[in-house]
């Protein structure tokens, strides 16, 4: 049977793959950080929120990676490279994977170690939350992208079969 942190586990690799493949999927540098009439954020930006998020929550938070946030930057910062951009999302997935591979399944149950907005969270709880906010601006992303290049949703992204518990 797999565990809840497995699952996470699983869930965060296959999105942060899909992010990269996201950011190789615009043409241009520049065509990840345009600017669409109603619509808040470019694909640069979702791409420096997630990854900084997850540094965060997971990598500092929890797994004591030593990095040290800054959200304001992730909404200022412009015209980064994709490569670049690409090399957050591998160092994300990194840590993410590496603390979740040591976090006791029990520690899921206990208090998350810092309170989120105000409120004290369970660490499993706040997990699942990280998990569903990186899908839900991986979509906004995937749309920023499809109507800048009219490219096409990317194929398999969110394939149930990079699961953990997939088998057959």
């Amino acid at each position: 049977m797999t565990t809840l942190t497995e699952s996470l586990a699983a869930i965060f690799s296959r999105e942060l793959t899909t992010l990269r493949m996201e950011i190789e999927a615009y043409p241009t540098d520049a065509a990840l950080w345009r600017m669409l009439p109603g619509i808040a954020n470019s694909g640069g930006t979702l791409a420096l929120h997630l990854t900084g998020n997850l540094q965060h929550f997971i990598g500092a938070v929890l797994g004591k990676s030593g990095f040290v946030r800054n959200r304001d930057a992730e909404f200022a910062l412009r015209n980064l490279s994709r490569a670049e951009l690409v090399r957050q999302t591998e160092a994300a997935k990194a840590v993410v994977r590496q603390t979740l591979q040591a976090l006791d399944p029990a520690h899921l149950q206990e208090p998350y170690p810092e309170p989120v907005a105000k409120v004290q969270l369970d660490t499993g709880d706040f997990l699942v939350h990280l998990s569903a906010h990186l899908s839900y601006h991986l979509g906004q992303l995937d749309y920023h992208r499809r109507i800048v290049t009219g490219g096409v949703p990317l194929g398999g992204a969110l394939s149930p079969t990079r699961l953990a518990s997939a088998s057959g």
